[in-house]
C-alpha cells in the first residue's frame, strides 16, 4: 500500500483541472492579450478564474492578482507595500514562525533599510493581538501574520490582530500567509479585515506554479515585476492561462462542501495521533489546523523514520518541504520551546480529501512495528 500524507506540501491536481489545462494548452492556446478570436478565449479562462478566486474569499474581482505562487504572492505583497509605503515608515512587524517565503523577503528588507521586529510565539505557536499592538511604533507600516502555521498547524488570531493593528492606526497595512489556510479553513477578507492575503494553489489539488494575492481596494504596491502591463501593471509578463484556469476550477471542487469535507480530515488526523500516541514516548505536538499532526518519535531522528517509512510506502515530512532539503533544526519546534531530543525526532503527518481510514490504520501499525526495533538500533 501507499500511504501520501506530504499534502501540505502538496497535492494530487484533480483529474478534471488537469484535462482542462492540457485543453487549454492543445486547443485553446490563445495569448490573452491577442486581440483576435483565440485571444478572447484565453482572456474568457482569465476572467472565470478571477471571479471564482474572488467569490471564494468574498472579495471582488478587481482585487485578485494572480502570480506564479505563494512565495511570489509573499514576496510582492511585503516588498511591494515596503516600498510603496517607504516615506511613511520603514518599520514591519511580523513572527518567529513564518514560512521561509516571508522570512528571506524580510531579511532582504532589513539589508535595505527597513526594521524588523518578529515576535516570539507561545508554547502553542500563536502571538496576541497585543503582543502586535504593543510593537506598533509610529514609522510602523505593516504587519505580516500567518494564518495557519505549516508544520504544527497552530491557527494564529489574524482577525483580532487586523483589528487591533487597524484601530491604532488605520494606515498600516495588515497581511497574512493564508497559504496552509486556503481550502481547509473559512477564509473571508471582510471579515479578517486584512489589507493582503496570499494563497497557493497546489496546496489543494491545484497546479504547481500558480497562486493569487489579494490587494483590498485602495491598498498601494509597488510591482516587482515589469514588462508589458498584464494585469493592470501590477505584474508584467503573459498570464499562464493553463495553471490560471485550472486554479479556478480546483477553486470551484474544494470549495464544496468545505465544512464537512475538513470535518473528515480532521478526523482522520485524530484517529493518527490518538493511534500513535498509545506508543511509549511519543509526543503530539498538533495545533488547530484539521489536516496538520506534528508528532514527535523521541529516541528515533526525524530522518531515519521518514525513510524508514518510506520504505513501507508512506511518505511524510520532516518540516516545511521548501526548507527540508537543508540540513538545519526546524526553528518553528525551537520557537515554541520543544526540548532537543523532540525537535530532532519530529514528523508532519499532512491529509487531504483523498485520504482514508484504512490507510491511517496501516500508518499506526507501521510505526508500532518499526518503532522499537528503530530505537534498540540507536541505543545500539
Amino acid at each position: 500500500m501507499e500511504v501520501y500524507l506530504d499534502n501540505s506540501a502538496t497535492t494530487r491536481v484533480y483529474p478534471e483541472t488537469a484535462e482542462l489545462m492540457m485543453k487549454i494548452m492543445t486547443e485553446d492556446f490563445g495569448n490573452p492579450s491577442s486581440m483576435h478570436k483565440c485571444g478572447v478565449t484565453a482572456e474568457h479562462y482569465l476572467k472565470d478564474a478571477v471571479d471564482r478566486a474572488a467569490k471564494s474569499i468574498h472579495a471582488l474581482p478587481e482585487e485578485i492578482l494572480f502570480t506564479s505562487g505563494g512565495t511570489e504572492s509573499n514576496n510582492q505583497a511585503l516588498i511591494g507595500s515596503a516600498l510603496a509605503k517607504r516615506r511613511l515608515g520603514n518599520h514591519i512587524i511580523s513572527t518567529n514562525i513564518e514560512h521561509p517565503s516571508i522570512g528571506a523577503a524580510l531579511d532582504f528588507l532589513e539589508k535595505e533599510g527597513y526594521e524588523i521586529t518578529r515576535l516570539p510565539v507561545n508554547e502553542e505557536g500563536v502571538i496576541t493581538p497585543e503582543q502586535v499592538e504593543e510593537a506598533i511604533r509610529p514609522e510602523t507600516i505593516l504587519v505580516s501574520v500567518m494564518m495557519v502555521n505549516n508544520e504544527i498547524g497552530s491557527i494564529l488570531p489574524v482577525e483580532a490582530i487586523a483589528k487591533a493593528v487597524h484601530k491604532k492606526n488605520p494606515k498600516i497595512y495588515v497581511h497574512t500567509d493564508a497559504i496552509q489556510a486556503y481550502g481547509k479553513l473559512p477564509v473571508n477578507v471582510s471579515k479578517l479585515g486584512v489589507d493582503l492575503l496570499s494563497v497557493s494553489a497546489h496546496k489543494l489539488h491545484g497546479p504547481k506554479g500558480v497562486g493569487f494575492l489579494y490587494i483590498k481596494k485602495g491598498t498601494l504596491l509597488r510591482p516587482i515585476i515589469y514588462g508589458g502591463g498584464q494585469q493592470k501593471g501590477m505584474r508584467s509578463g503573459t498570464e499562464n492561462v493553463p495553471a490560471i484556469a485550472g486554479f479556478g476550477l480546483a477553486i470551484e471542487q474544494a470549495m464544496k462542501d468545505l465544512e464537512e469535507r475538513n470535518a473528515r480530515i480532521a478526523g482522520l488526523r485524530d484517529m493518527l495521533i490518538r493511534g500513535l500516541t498509545e506508543l511509549p514516548d511519543v509526543v503530539d505536538h498538533s495545533m488547530g489546523a484539521p489536516h496538520i499532526a506534528s508528532i514527535s518519535f523521541v529516541g528515533v531522528r526525524a530522518e531515519v523514520m521518514l525513510h524508514s517509512l518510506e520504505a513501507e510506502g508512506i511518505y511524510v515530512s520532516a518540516g516545511s518541504a521548501c526548507s527540508s532539503n537543508k540540513k538545519r533544526e526546524s526553528g518553528v519546534l525551537s520557537a515554541i520551546g520543544l526540548p532537543a531530543n523532540e525537535r530532532e525526532s519530529t514528523l508532519r503527518f499532512s491529509f487531504s480529501e483523498e485520504n482514508t481510514e484504512e490507510e491511517v490504520q496501516y500508518v499506526i501499525d507501521t510505526v508500532t512495528r518499526l518503532l522499537p526495533m528503530l530505537r534498540h538500533y540507536t541505543r545500539g
